[in-house]
C-alpha cells in the first residue's frame, strides 16, 4: 500500500505535464496560425493593408524587369525567386496574394545584398522615397528577405523619405457607450523603437488633438474604426471600438 501512494504521484504528475504540453502545444500552433501583424502604408499615409497573416512554408515571385526605378539596370531577372514566408519580405508577398491594394508588388534581385522593393500597390521607390521597413517599432538593417518573424511580431512597410518619419501607436477601449466620452492614447517611436507621448495628434472622433501626455476624448454614437494621424508620422494602427448596449452590457475582446 504504501507504494501506492508515490506510483500515483507519479501518474498523476505525468498526466499534469502531458496536459501542460497539450496547451503549450495548442498556444504554438494559434500562434502560428494568426502569424505576425502586418502594415502597409503608401504615400501620403496611404494604409494599403493591415492584417495578421499565417506564416508557414515558402513563397515565390517573379523578379520584375519593371522594377527598375532604383536606376537603369536595376530591374528584376524574371526569374522566379523563392524565399522563406516567415521574414518580413515573404509576408508581403503572401499579403499581396490575398490584398488587391497591394498589387503590383515589383521586387527586384539586381543587388548582391538581398531583394529590393521598387513598387508596392503602385506606390513606388523615387529618388527621395523608399521603402521603409520597422520590426517591433525598431527600423531594420537588413533586407526584408533577411528578417525572421515569428507569432506576434508587428511588421511596418512604409513608402517615406529620409531621415524616416516617427511611427505613431494608438491605444483605445475594445468597447464604449455612445455618447458617452472615452480616453484613447497616441505613442510615437523613433527609429530605434525609443517610445514617447505624441502631442498635437489627430485621432479619428477625438474632440481635439492630443495633449502632451498623448491622451484625446473621444465621442462615439456608433461602432467606428479609430487611427491616429501627425503630418509625416507613419499613421498608427487602427483599433475598432464597439458600442455597448442600451441594457448596460458591453462587447468584450
Amino acid at each position: 500500500m504504501p507504494r501506492l501512494i508515490p506510483s500515483r504521484l507519479v501518474a498523476a504528475c505525468a498526466l499534469a505535464l502531458v496536459f501542460a504540453l497539450l496547451l503549450s502545444t495548442g498556444a504554438q500552433a494559434y500562434q502560428r496560425l494568426i502569424g505576425p501583424n502586418l502594415r502597409v502604408v503608401g504615400k501620403g499615409g496611404k494604409v494599403l493593408a493591415e492584417r495578421s497573416f499565417a506564416v508557414n512554408g515558402d513563397v515565390s515571385i517573379k523578379a520584375s524587369p519593371n522594377a527598375n526605378c532604383f536606376g537603369p539596370g536595376t530591374g528584376g531577372s524574371g526569374k522566379s525567386v523563392k524565399m522563406k514566408e516567415a521574414t518580413a519580405l515573404g509576408m508581403l508577398l503572401r499579403a499581396a496574394k490575398f490584398t488587391a491594394a497591394l498589387k503590383p508588388l515589383l521586387i527586384t534581385d539586381a543587388f548582391d545584398f538581398g531583394l529590393g522593393i521598387c513598387g508596392v500597390g503602385g506606390y513606388k521607390t523615387t529618388q527621395k522615397l523608399s521603402w521603409y521597413l520597422k520590426v517591433n517599432h525598431k527600423g531594420s538593417l537588413l533586407s526584408g528577405d533577411a528578417v525572421k518573424l515569428k507569432a506576434g511580431d508587428e511588421v511596418i512597410w512604409a513608402l517615406a523619405s529620409y531621415p524616416y518619419p516617427r511611427e505613431l501607436s494608438l491605444a483605445a477601449p475594445f468597447s464604449a457607450h455612445p455618447g458617452v466620452p472615452f480616453e484613447v492614447s497616441v505613442f510615437s517611436y523613433d527609429d530605434k523603437g525609443k517610445k514617447k507621448p505624441a502631442a498635437g495628434v489627430t485621432v479619428t472622433g477625438a474632440s481635439g488633438p492630443t495633449d502632451a501626455a498623448g491622451h484625446a476624448m473621444v465621442t462615439l454614437s456608433e461602432e467606428a474604426t479609430l487611427i491616429a494621424r501627425r503630418g509625416k508620422d507613419i499613421p498608427s494602427n487602427s483599433e475598432r471600438v464597439h458600442m455597448c448596449l442600451s441594457n448596460g452590457l458591453c462587447p468584450v475582446p
